[in-house]
């Protein structure tokens, strides 16, 4: 049986479509890869230890840093630059690292690229980055410290820790507050224990028929008298009102700024107060309500009352 000419191109145009695979050519690139990956071995190794040796670097210098502010009593300042100062080192690290490895690449390039990315993350973490540098400032200037008792942001209470992200006061009800470091560092804050004293004050009215002077100095004795109250600045005691029913003393005091303290000691004053007025027999008035009747006029009964309801709930 004889092949038809016409079938003849089209066995042709079939075998062109073969694809000729070189397998010579790639042996020859996987065996340059190979060598390539083995000449980079010594550096790569070289750059591995310098890696090693700026990790470690990175946490002793870390720790000086602890240690010397944890002796000046500023152990937060001493992390959060400990910290900043690892980082340092690591990078330098890490650029020297690569540099041994791929000496091909440009650190000027490599630096650029950085920058760029740099701008990118900072819009992205803005909010982190301002926390973080308004923690850092807060550590450096020292508007407070641990310990101290402050309101700020609607809480109030003790400082438990300075992060270099948020502050974490404790509520005097037991409850820990997070408050970001840029709040406290851009809005007011109130420190109670920037100093050790802290000054307490009560009102107390007696009778217009009272000696007002004995008054004065049995206050001012009793207050004396209590352990926790200073004698500088003394007691104080002064006519501070003219009520319906009673003429106001107005009495302070200073004492430790502990809150606890304060609470604590307002108490005691309180009960020396009163325990020494009844003693001297002065008299602590209260408001007394004072009803005037009409000629004739009497108190509706219990009777007329229920009655009353009744028709108003009839009419209803």
């Amino acid at each position: 049986m004889q092949t038809s000419p016409q079938s003849q191109p089209n066995s042709q145009g079939a075998d062109d479509t073969i694809v000729d695979f070189n397998t010579e050519a790639a042996v020859e690139r996987l065996d340059a890869w190979l060598d390539g990956f083995i000449a980079l071995l010594p550096n790569l190794g070289i750059g591995l230890l310098v890696l090693i040796i700026f990790w470690f670097t990175s946490s002793f210098v870390k720790s000086q840093f602890v240690k010397r502010f944890r002796d000046h009593e500023r152990p937060s300042l001493g992390i959060a630059l400990g910290r900043l100062a690892k980082i340092a080192v690591l990078i330098v690290g890490f650029a020297i690292t690569l540099a041994i490895i791929a000496p091909s690449i440009k650190l000027s390039t490599l630096v650029g690229s950085l920058g760029v990315g740099s701008v990118a993350i900072g819009f992205a973490f803005k909010d982190i980055l301002q926390n973080w540098l308004s923690g850092l400032l807060i550590l450096l200037r020292q508007p407070f410290k641990i310990g101290d008792q402050i309101e700020a942001a609607g809480f109030e209470g003790t400082v438990q820790s300075i992060e270099t992200r948020a502050t974490i006061i404790k509520t005097y009800n037991g409850e820990h507050a997070i408050i970001p470091n840029s709040e406290l560092y851009t809005n007011s804050v109130l420190v109670k224990t920037k100093t050790n004293l802290s000054r307490g004050d009560y009102t107390i009215g007696i009778s217009y028929d009272a000696d007002i002077d004995q008054a004065l100095d049995l206050i001012r004795g009793e207050l004396s008298k209590i352990d926790e109250v200073v004698d500088d600045p003394a007691p104080e005691a002064h006519v501070w009102e003219l009520a319906d029913s009673s003429v106001n003393i107005l009495t302070r005091w200073w004492t430790n700024a502990e809150k606890s303290e304060q609470v604590r000691i307002r108490g005691l004053a309180v009960r020396a107060i009163k325990l020494a007025l009844d003693k001297a027999d002065i008299e602590i008035p209260y408001p007394h309500l004072v009803t005037i009747k009409s000629p004739g006029e009497t108190e509706p009964s219990h009777d007329t009352q229920n009655s009353d309801v009744s028709e108003a709930d009839k009419t209803s």
